[in-house]
């Protein structure tokens, strides 16, 4: 690092400092400021949607986000408010959003904002739905590669990384290294969370940028129903070990068939909330793999019932909730493929998305520069957006007709070495549910634009996805 980086470095981490003291005398008063403060210095086309959104929920005291934020102020370490300010909101978006348009514009490429990668495919585990468990047990990306791909990822501007697996925290002194020497970058993990005991929480409080996501897709019965006897009591007690570190995490949750009714309850949510997860990230259910489930995939009506009760929940309760699946408007549909992130496996193979296991690039072999310029990842570049309708994003679940040309013409291999899976025979379980959902979605779809064009906040978008939720409850019971 040159003097004037190191400089300018030391200069923004002074400038974080205090703002994190600035907000912390009086949060209520001055997160608005700050908010204000972020959208004067952030580029003109950086997460515009996410950032008009911020800044109006951050001047409503009643918005259910705006009692999130205070309580992130008063519950997490305010060290780690600092490094997630810096690693997150400066780096992973300010500064790298920067570079990676110059990289879009140079190489004509998708630069991702993150990447996915697998430490290792080994889990403790062995989950109805999962995939990871046909990668087998024997594969892992060694601590030098990983750093490898984290130092070539700063040069396009990624400073934000994500683990997969496997269980990610089968490794999780490798992880804690990783941390160490990428202090710049933030890290966040998906884990099912039985291996967080109080030694590795104290590990997260010295590093400050490790963030995990703990599995989870109800209460006990649900949860261990998926995943195996005592997983939710274990998963429980991590959380309580976080929230007692005042160390931030979240949850991720994949919908199915069967849990729908749970995972859209005013009850779960509560008790996300009780909980003390700050996020939640749905997934829908994928049928990915020899051994994928299509019969656990939710119906269109299931589908539409978290569609409706997730954008509802987010006017309620104090909870940041996402939705892979159903938010693609607010990112402008498939974020594969690197336009946003792409996923390594354990194996090195560069997959377009965590879902879609076919890759024509290896680590091993290929530059991150070289992979985004690869045969399937311009097919994904050109391609994006797969629908006009964002509720039709995926080139997969909902179109997948495109991803059956996009594999075909690339020669992309199945990167499943247990049982490989041929794109037909993928995208043939996919074929019946999408011809399903169009219908549907374009509904939706007509609705939401409908209150684009009437020029509703989003506060008031909320409100009438609401009341039309509650009508809907109130017709069929």
């Amino acid at each position: 690092m040159g003097i004037a980086q190191a400089f300018k470095g030391a200069v923004i981490s002074a400038g974080i400092s205090g703002a994190i003291k600035y907000l912390e005398k009086d949060p209520e008063k001055n997160v608005p400021k700050i908010v204000d403060w972020v959208n004067r210095f952030s580029p003109e086309n950086s997460f515009k949607t996410q950032r008009e959104y911020m800044t109006e929920i951050v001047n409503d005291p009643d918005s259910a986000w705006y009692k999130l934020i205070m309580n992130i102020m008063h519950t997490v370490d305010s060290s780690i408010m600092k490094t997630i300010f810096t690693n997150f909101f400066m780096n992973a978006n300010l500064i790298g959003w920067k570079r990676q348009e110059e990289i879009r514009q140079k190489y004509g490429c998708n630069a991702p904002w993150a990447i996915l990668l697998d430490p290792t495919s080994a889990c403790n585990l062995h989950c109805t739905g999962c995939w990871a468990s046909e990668y087998g047990h024997k594969l892992n990306l060694s601590l030098d590669e990983i750093n490898e791909i984290i130092r070539q990822g700063k040069e396009i501007g990624t400073y934000m990384y994500i683990y997969t697996g496997g269980e990610p925290l089968v490794r999780k002194k490798d992880l804690i290294k990783i941390c160490e020497q990428n202090s710049d970058c933030i890290f966040l993990s998906f884990t099912n969370g039985t291996l967080i005991d109080e030694e590795f929480a104290d590990e997260m409080l010295r590093v400050k940028n490790f963030v995990p996501a703990i599995s989870n897709e109800g209460f006990e019965e649900v949860t261990d129903g998926r995943r195996g006897e005592g997983t939710f009591a274990k998963s429980r007690r991590a959380m309580e070990i976080l929230k007692e570190r005042k160390l931030p995490f979240g949850i991720s949750c994949a919908y199915t068939r069967d849990n729908v009714p749970v995972v859209s309850s005013d009850e779960y949510f509560d008790a996300l909330v009780e909980w003390g997860a700050k996020f939640v990230w749905f997934f829908h259910l994928m049928p990915t793999g020899m051994n994928g489930k299509p019969e656990l995939m939710p119906t269109p009506e299931q589908r539409t019932m978290m569609y409706e009760k997730i954008r509802s929940y987010r006017g309620e309760k104090a909870i940041f909730a996402m939705d892979f699946q159903n938010d693609g408007e607010y990112v402008g549909g498939c974020i594969a493929g690197g336009r946003r992130y792409f996923h390594i496996n354990a194996n090195g193979d560069c997959e377009p998305c965590v879902f879609i296991h076919y890759s024509d690039s290896n680590i091993r072999e290929k530059t991150l520069l070289d992979v985004l310029r690869s045969p399937l990842f311009m097919a994904y570049h050109d391609g994006q957006p797969f629908n006009d309708n964002m509720l039709r994003p995926c080139p997969m679940l909902e179109n997948p007709q495109f991803l059956q040309e996009i594999v075909n013409k690339t020669g992309a291999h199945s990167t499943d070495l247990e049982a490989p899976e041929s794109v037909e025979h993928l995208c043939g379980k996919c074929k019946e549910y999408a011809e399903n959902w169009q219908p549907v979605a374009d509904e939706l779809w007509h609705k939401e634009k409908d209150f684009q064009e009437q020029g509703l906040t989003t506060k008031e978008k909320l409100e009438l996805q609401k009341e039309a939720a509650k009508e809907k409850e109130n017709k069929a019971s």
